[in-house]
């Protein structure tokens, strides 16, 4: 996979970019990444990227003239790309889109601030809009590293173990079942004793109860959707 990132922030992103999975999956090869800083593509002699909304208002506006410039660039090298648009009005990111996105060869993150971006990079150049929640944050930047931390996890090869991948929480809509680890008493608080077993038959079973319950308690929407789902 290929990802783009266009932003005017892009000093944001090496702490994130250069640490841990994502470090790990640019050295193997599985996922290449790119910043491209928006303010290098204005043809403005401040370099400015921003304007005032036509017909008042206020904030102000991301320009559509350097974003052009540097999404035609980008397809220049590879057409088939996706453009996605990181703003609180777009479709709200899950665990079954990122596994969507995933899948991609090859996707150009677009950054929004300010009030938004100039309405014909909507129509002309993005195929999607990803919001992260329901709420506003200052810039797209935070959701483009949610984004492809999301994604990067799910490509092939990346995590250690791939099994680890079908038993999180999210996946076929069920919160996941409580851990534990060494000491088996710490302070008092004990590990379940089915979990020092070694019948995994039950412990199996015993994972999925309290998966099922735990989500009952704190998502019980998401069980609706799974009705929903399997009718």
């Amino acid at each position: 996979m290929r990802i783009d990132i266009i932003t005017i922030f892009p000093s944001m992103f090496s702490p994130v970019l250069n640490e841990s999975i994502i470090k790990r999956a640019q050295e193997k090869g599985k996922v290449k990444i790119y910043i491209h800083n928006l303010r290098d593509y204005s043809v403005d002699k401040h370099k400015k990227v921003d304007d005032r909304p036509f017909g008042g208002g206020s904030g102000m506006v991301l320009t559509a003239q350097p974003i052009f410039k540097v999404v035609e660039k980008i397809k220049k090298k590879i057409t088939s790309a996706k453009v996605i648009l990181l703003c609180p009005q777009g479709e709200k990111f899950t665990q079954e889109s990122a596994r969507r996105l995933s899948s991609e060869k090859h996707l150009i993150l677009i950054c929004g601030h300010y009030e938004g971006v100039d309405e014909r990079v909507r129509k002309a150049l993005v195929d999607k809009e990803v919001s992260i929640g329901d709420y506003v944050l200052t810039g797209g930047e935070l959701p483009a590293m949610v984004l492809v931390d999301a994604l990067v996890r799910l490509i092939p090869g990346v995590l250690g173990d791939k099994n680890s991948l079908n038993f999180e929480s999210f996946e076929g809509n069920i919160l996941e079942y409580p851990h534990y680890t060494r000491p088996a008493n710490f302070k008092g608080l004990c590990v379940p004793g089915i979990l020092l077993s070694g019948d995994h038959k039950k412990i199996e079973t015993w994972r999925k109860k309290e998966a099922l319950k735990r989500t009952k308690q704190r998502r019980p929407d998401l069980l609706k959707f799974k009705i929903r789902e399997e009718k």
